[in-house]
Formats: C-alpha cells, sequence, structure tokens
C-alpha cells in the first residue's frame, strides 16, 4: 500500500478584470478497492460564491463551481491524498468463455456496455478497425488478454508521445497517421481500436506518479493523465495505459471514467470578456509518494475547504 499526494494547479491570467462563469472540476479520486481518499483541499482565489457537489451519469464527483468577484488572475488549486494498491493483473482471470477471442458478453449485461462497444468517431474506410486487426491471430486462436496487452505495448513502442497544451483530442485516424499524440490521443486510439473488435471501453482521467523524473521513462507527468479501460468477463474493467505500456494501475490514480473523452475534462468554465483578455494558461501537477503514517493512514477521512475550491 502507498499513500501518494497530487498538487493540481491552474492558473488562468487576463489583460483586465473579466467575471468569470461557472467552473466544472472534476479532481475527487474514484474510491475503490485500491485506491481510497484519505484528504482533499480545494482552494481558489478569487474565493468561489458557492460550490455545488454532484455525480454525473457516470459516478464521477463533480464540483460546480460560481464566482461573484472579477479578477484579472484565476488560480486554481487542488490538493489530494489517498491510499493506492496497485492491481498489476499478470494474470487477468477472464471467464473460460472469453478466454479467446472473439467472445460475447453475458445477455444481462450487454444493454449497459452497448454504448461502449459502439465506436464514437468517423472512420469511412476502417483504418481503426485494420490496425487492430493485425493482433487478431489468423486461423489459430487468440488469447484475449495477449490481444490487448500486445496492443497497449504496440501503441508505447511504436507511435513518439508528444505534449500538446490545445484542449480536444486527435481523432483516432490522425493519430494512427501522424503516428503521434498525448496520452488522450493513445488512449483514444486504444478505445476505438477495442470497440472495433466488439469490446466495451471506458476513457480514463486522472494522474499518474512518475518514480523518478531524471532518466525515468514513464510519460505523462506534471500533468493530467489518460488511459482507458475495457471490460472483460470475469476480470471486470481492466486499466490499460498505451501511453506507457501499463496493464493494471500501477503508479495511475483515477479521477473520471467516461464514454468519451470530452465528457472527462478535469477542468472547465468560461469568462465574460473578449477573446483579446485572455493572456495565458499555466498548468502545474505533481505527485509524489509519500512514507506510510500509521496514524494519518488509520485516521477519519477529511475534506478541508480552504478559503475556496478548485482542480
Amino acid at each position: 500500500m502507498t499513500i501518494f499526494a497530487v498538487r493540481h494547479l491552474t492558473t488562468y491570467s487576463y489583460r483586465r478584470k473579466v467575471h468569470f462563469g461557472e467552473h466544472r472540476l472534476m479532481f475527487r479520486p474514484r474510491d475503490s478497492y485500491d485506491q481510497r481518499l484519505l484528504t482533499s483541499s480545494l482552494i481558489t482565489t478569487p474565493e468561489p460564491a458557492d460550490v455545488r457537489w454532484v455525480h454525473d451519469v457516470f459516478g464521477n464527483c463533480v464540483a460546480n463551481v460560481t464566482f461573484d468577484k472579477p479578477a484579472t488572475e484565476l488560480r486554481i488549486e487542488t490538493n489530494i491524498r489517498l491510499e493506492h494498491t496497485p492491481d498489476i493483473p499478470l494474470d487477468l482471470k477472464i471467464d473460460d468463455q472469453a478466454l479467446h477471442y472473439p467472445f460475447i458478453y453475458d445477455p444481462l449485461e450487454t444493454p449497459d456496455l452497448e454504448r461502449l462497444i459502439v465506436r464514437q468517431y468517423p472512420d469511412a474506410a476502417d483504418h481503426v478497425g485494420h490496425w487492430a486487426k493485425q493482433f487478431v491471430k489468423v486461423g489459430h486462436p487468440t488469447d484475449t488478454g495477449h490481444l490487448l496487452m500486445t496492443m497497449c505495448y504496440s501503441v508505447r513502442e511504436s507511435f513518439a508521445y508528444q505534449r500538446r497544451q490545445g484542449r480536444g483530442t486527435q481523432l483516432p485516424i490522425e493519430t494512427l497517421e501522424l503516428r503521434s499524440g498525448t496520452c488522450r490521443d493513445f488512449a483514444l486510439l486504444m478505445m476505438e481500436a477495442a470497440r472495433s473488435l466488439g469490446m466495451a471501453t471506458r476513457f480514463v482521467s486522472g494522474y499518474i506518479f512518475v518514480p523518478a523524473r531524471d532518466g525515468s521513462i514513464t510519460l505523462g507527468g506534471g500533468s493530467t493523465h489518460a488511459w482507458c479501460q475495457i471490460y472483460l468477463p470475469g476480470a471486470g474493467w481492466v486499466e490499460f495505459d498505451p501511453t506507457n505500456g501499463i496493464v493494471g494501475s500501477r503508479d495511475l490514480i483515477r479521477v473520471a471514467v467516461a464514454r468519451d473523452p470530452r465528457q472527462a475534462i478535469p477542468l472547465s468554465g468560461s469568462y465574460d470578456g473578449s477573446a483579446h483578455d485572455y493572456l495565458d494558461m499555466s498548468v502545474q501537477v505533481n505527485v509524489v509518494r509519500e512514507e506510510p503514517d500509521e496514524g494519518r493512514v488509520n485516521g477519519a477521512r477529511s475534506m478541508e475547504l480552504a478559503g475556496g475550491l478548485a482542480s
């Protein structure tokens, strides 16, 4: 069991004072058997007029924050601490009927998975589908786990990671053509590839712990991170991080899951002003591993709303 501490700071700068619309924040990790939130603080400058918490359609925690004071800078900071037990499924323990591809989902689960199986992005020539089929053996049984692990590792080895600050995600066919992208681009490519094979997938937004920056081959640190989950009968939702070739939750901190990346944006909002008023945005994410402190670990969970809220 590991304790991770995450500091996430976003700063927006403007040429003159502007009024801020409602901001939607997704930063509270999803509690599960392999991660448990211990403490959380949310701070904004200026201070919020109101904070309203809701669960979205996927069960993610969302904070809706409103402001009543204009400012030339909006600063949003979150600090979380959580227990994390890495799930490293060397044996995925898939049900016998799904050990080999193709397989079918349980009729009771299929209605709930259907929208997560349907492909979401245009690909008239089925380039993504053809790419996915190269991992399926011809004339021989294809091990389901091996198929997906090989696909995940193939992205890690064959595509170039390029950090991009712009909003949005590349179309999967663009990522396939460019052979480069960000973590969210790679996650979406693997999702659409798995969907082309009839598998249910979800987009995951969160953080990644990079053990040592100097010489580390782990990619995606210093900002929010993205990967995907694929539903496998018997194994459930299994994490696949194609950016780093990770299978399982090692060093991954889940915050939100969604059918589409646009539903899991960590921070979104608006301001009342012209495009010329906007100067810059900066994002800083620090994920560190703490030494376990028995008193703190066994203590009650707490949420500290220190002076305001943010993500």
